[in-house]
Order: structure tokens, then sequence, then C-alpha cells
């Protein structure tokens, strides 16, 4: 299962992007966010996901929390 780091949340949109481990940045929708409340998630948050089908190329899906309190520190590095 891939992991990567939420780069990006749009609450009041309902979507967001994640950076994957290979660098790839990838769509989710907040229908796919699951073991925490969409509102919850922060920038840097590290989680797991799935990769499927979208709309404009892959997405990412069934998203997870790897640690709800655990943000990457090497993102602000790189």
């Amino acid at each position: 299962m891939p992991t990567g780091t939420i780069k990006r949340v749009f609450n009041e949109r309902g979507y967001g992007f994640i950076r994957a481990e290979d660098r790839r940045e990838l769509f989710f929708h907040r229908s796919e966010v699951r073991g925490m409340a969409f509102h919850e998630l922060t920038e840097g948050m590290e989680v797991t996901f799935e990769i499927g089908p979208g709309d404009k190329g892959p997405r990412a899906v069934q998203v997870r929390p790897l640690s709800p309190h655990r943000e990457r520190q090497s993102d602000a590095e790189g």
C-alpha cells in the first residue's frame, strides 16, 4: 500500500492532494477518507492509500492516516 503526506486540503470544497513517496501528486475526495473525519486532516500528515482511476488520471482512494497526530518533518527539507 503506497504512503505519502497530505500536501493540501480544501475543507470547503471537500478534496485535497497527497504527495506520494515517489513525489507524484494525487487528488483525493472527502468520500475516500477512512479512519478519521475529512476536516481533521492536516497538511504534512502521513497517510496510506490505494490508487484508483479518476476523471483526470490516477487518484488516491481509501485514504487512511498512519497516525492522526504524527506529521512528517522531512517535507520541510525538500
